[in-house]
């Protein structure tokens, strides 16, 4: 069985916004051995949107829509996908009345826009949404599955998980799909590359799939079987020739932040962490305090974007910022060792840089950033130069490099 995702809507092609369904479908999908061959994003144009349905149904077995099921004029997922049919709408007057009466439980009349919400396409069904006023729908047609979700993940997921997944399971041909996401910090993509594409060119199942990002690669290994355990045996057998040649690189082989694991880690040495940020301006930090139960060993953070400011509450000497500059690693380990002190934690990390896109020279480019680590994992320093003109991703990888010389600490991985 072959799925292809659509997603709707002209606010996910604007710069910033990101649409998370369609990697949460493809996830359970893969789960009962349907594949994914397509995932597009439309806006909310009638002609574009109605050639996309044309398209995916031409193609693929199961196809789902989320997002443009609104009560607004530039929600059009319904007619479209009916015009897409040759399919007419009919409008279906008991789910009218559950609109009005949900909206009266909140003390408010139902404007007549929403009537449009009832609108089922002609040989479909309704899928009920208790999280919201837009039900689902789904549509089978010559051997086609055809389903309409809301866009919002907490009424999408719901109605997907109740009313397609048992069909995907009950048509699915006992094939199983077993995804493993292994994430590799302190090489490049190429460098990975060139070390395991002789290891698993070997294999035809699973199938590896490498993406890099800023100071992380992951590796994607997706193995199928009759069964689960099958599969699953299939990617192991794969992921444990890539962990003989990666070794303690690879940080994760569940598909975890690197946030995720260094929190982990220090919540199970039960050791107390202080951070001093310049360059990075709090990123490290905010990164770690997105983890539930921080509390449990971050102590406190200091972001010292000055020199003045790495002075006064780190106790980094005016001779050291005189000598050295404050991108350098003897400020690191001051400001490392102020941070220590002024927490009593047992570890503390510094970062201090140049993010650009000014104030880089010939000894330091834009680029450089300095860390330092101190406390009961060891006290080192190391200066990296990240080759980037883009302020936003050196910034991003100097967060990354932080977390790695904490993992690295934790493990006592010095390669």
């Amino acid at each position: 069985m072959q799925a292809e995702l659509l997603a709707v809507g002209s606010e996910l092609l604007v710069p910033g916004r990101q649409e998370t369904n369609a990697a949460t479908l493809t996830r359970y999908l893969l789960e009962r051995g349907c594949k994914v061959v397509a995932r597009t994003t439309i806006a909310d144009d009638a002609q574009a949107l109605t050639d996309s349905f044309r398209l995916a149904l031409s193609r693929a077995d199961l196809v789902i829509a989320t997002g443009g099921l609104g009560p607004t004029e530039d929600d059009l997922t319904r007619e479209c996908a009916a015009t897409a049919l040759g399919a007419t709408l009919i409008r279906e007057p008991s789910y009218v009345e559950w609109l009005k009466e949900r909206f009266k439980r909140f003390n408010r009349p139902m404007p007549s826009v929403n009537e449009k919400q009832a609108d089922r396409i002609e040989g479909g069904r309704l899928l009920m949404n208790e999280k919201g006023t837009a039900p689902g729908q789904l549509i089978e047609r010559e051997g086609k599955i055809l389903v309409l979700l809301p866009g919002p993940p907490r009424e999408m997921l719901p109605l997907f998980e109740r009313e397609v997944l048992p069909i995907v399971e009950a048509r699915s041909s006992g094939e199983r799909i077993v995804m493993r996401v292994i994430r590799i910090a302190g090489m490049g993509e190429s460098d990975v590359e060139q070390l395991l594409a002789p290891i698993y060119k070997t294999f035809s199942n699973p199938v590896t799939t490498i993406l890099g990002g800023a100071s992380e690669v992951e590796l994607q290994l997706v193995g199928t079987g009759s069964n689960e355990a099958e599969a699953g045996e299939r990617v192991e057998a794969l992921a444990s020739k890539i962990r003989e040649a990666l070794g303690p690189r690879i940080f994760t082989e569940r598909g975890e932040s690197m946030e995720q694991v260094v929190a982990a880690m220090f919540m199970r040495r039960g050791l107390r962490l202080a951070l001093a940020e310049s360059c990075t301006g709090g990123l490290v930090t905010s990164r770690l305090v997105s983890i539930p139960g921080v509390s449990a060993f971050l102590d406190r953070a200091f972001v010292t974007y000055s020199d003045r400011a790495k002075s006064e509450e780190l106790g980094v000497s005016e001779e050291t910022l005189r000598a050295h500059g404050a991108v350098s690693e003897e400020t690191a380990r001051e400001m490392a060792k102020g941070a220590l002190r002024a927490a009593g934690a047992d570890v503390a990390i510094a970062v201090t840089g140049i993010a650009g896109p000014a104030g880089g020279s010939a000894e330091k480019p834009v680029g450089t950033v300095c860390f330092a680590l101190d406390g009961a994992l060891g006290s080192r320093s190391t200066r990296r130069v990240f080759p980037s003109a883009d302020r936003e991703r050196i910034i991003q990888q100097a967060s990354n490099s932080a977390l790695e010389i904490l993992r690295r600490a934790l493990v006592g991985f010095e390669g």
